[in-house]
């Protein structure tokens, strides 16, 4: 009981004084600042802050570094407790999108043109255990969520455990580049990117120097549009992701290559049979370093039935949808994705970006015919400036405009000025 009351008190004095004399700072983030040690001795300190620092998550919008450790007396296993405050404030104008996020799917053609909205879902929270083991190598236990539920309730984000290359548990899919996707506000990010969370068992090795790779099993989550004919329920096979990498300049620049194999099933219920239809993608991804100040990254998907992994077209439940020519039958239609943007950083506290971006959803079958309203290209420009005002706290300023076309030759634009202040601890 005494030793748990003075680790009590010492994580009392390290919030509420942010440096007290009994915490020794270790190393110095650009990000959340300071990480703190509570121990009662000093062995092994610097080699688990390695691991922290190894296994950080490249997306913009994860959290960074943990500012609170607490390690076991030899130091070989560390908890880190961390993540962000962010409040935006956002004001459409010229046309309204219907989310806090900025989907051009959901480019509003109802009046008011204009609305303003605020935000702090994104407010993340996150612990990951760390620890260095001898038959199974550096294990890492990690959970993470914010306030995105409904009503504004917390939602689970990530919650997985990692050993020998292994992921198990529900994160962010593996057809996916998280390190190429660009900064943004909009917590959604460009139209085209491939962006979605899953249930998985995945393994990620290296094949040499320079190359490493990717496999996994997951979840599959189908979003389809059937009619009285047909159903879509239960699915009786995984999601097959894969990618291979190839990274150089002390892994600032990559380019990968990644697929995707999905076995979409549906019901006839006109013939009572259980039928299905195959769903693939397949995807380049990369970040190049341009000198010191310049980023590059870029994106392109192409497939079918890939839908829900498609941040814009995810919201228009097209992973398979009824063929109207043939009764009982449902088909996967193609669709594509894409962006490219450029990341100017002036100094260690002050950066610009800009990313266009581009999804498209493809007609076969009359589809197009049967369903003139249907989404059929968006556009997104994104432009902001981000400014790390100290080590802790990051204030931004951001442009999106988007555009919606549908299958009908209809179309609406809508325009959006985000600003968000982000306090990381």
């Amino acid at each position: 009981m005494k030793l748990i009351f003075k680790i009590t008190l010492l994580v009392w004095f390290a919030m509420a004084y942010d440096m007290p004399s009994s915490a020794q700072p270790l190393i110095e983030e650009e990000g959340p600042g300071p990480v703190i040690f509570i121990s009662r001795d000093k062995n092994g300190k610097e080699e688990i802050i390695n691991v922290f620092k190894e296994t950080q998550r490249p997306h913009f919008h994860d959290p960074g570094a943990p500012r609170f450790l607490l390690t076991d007396r030899k130091g070989k296993w560390a908890l880190g407790i961390g993540g962000y405050v962010q409040v935006k404030a956002e004001y459409d104008f010229g046309g309204i999108v219907n989310d806090i996020d900025f989907y051009p799917s959901l480019i509003s053609k109802e009046k008011p043109r204009n609305q303003f909205q605020m935000d702090a879902t994104t407010s993340t929270i996150f612990l990951k255990l760390v620890g260095k083991t001898k038959k199974l190598g550096n294990f890492i236990v990690y959970t993470a969520g914010n306030w995105r539920g409904d009503s504004k309730t917390f939602e689970l984000q990530n919650a997985y455990v990692q050993f020998l290359g292994f992921t198990l548990g529900y994160d962010t899919g593996t057809f996916m580049d998280l390190a190429a996707g660009p900064p943004t506000i909009d917590f959604a990010g460009p139209c085209g990117m491939t962006f979605y969370r899953t249930t998985l068992i995945r393994y990620e090795g290296k094949l040499s120097k320079d190359f490493s790779a990717g496999l996994a099993l997951e979840l599959p989550d189908i979003d389809g549009t059937p009619n009285k004919y047909t159903s879509v329920n239960q699915q009786r096979i995984p999601n097959v992701p894969a990618y291979i990498q190839y990274g150089w300049n002390r892994g600032k620049s990559h380019i990968r290559l990644g697929g995707i194999y999905r076995n979409i099933t549906y019901v006839d219920l006109a013939n009572d049979k259980t039928k299905d239809q195959t769903g693939w993608g397949v995807q380049v991804s990369t970040i190049l370093a341009l000198g010191k100040p310049l980023q590059f990254f870029g994106q392109y998907t192409y497939g079918r039935g890939i839908a829900g992994l498609l941040n814009d077209i995810s919201n228009l439940n097209v992973d398979i949808v009824s063929d109207a020519n043939v009764e009982g039958k449902m088909q996967v239609l193609p669709m594509s994705g894409w962006y490219t943007g450029l990341q100017y950083n002036f100094n260690q506290n002050v950066f610009a970006s800009a990313t266009y971006s581009q999804s498209r959803l493809y007609s076969e079958n009359c589809y197009q015919n049967n369903n003139p309203e249907q989404y059929k290209l968006g556009q997104y420009l994104v432009a902001n400036v981000f400014w790390n005002v100290i080590p802790s706290l990051q204030l931004g300023i951001e442009y999106l405009h988007g555009w919606r076309k549908d299958f009908n030759k209809e179309s609406e634009q809508a325009n959006r000025i985000n600003l968000s202040a982000q306090f990381n601890f």
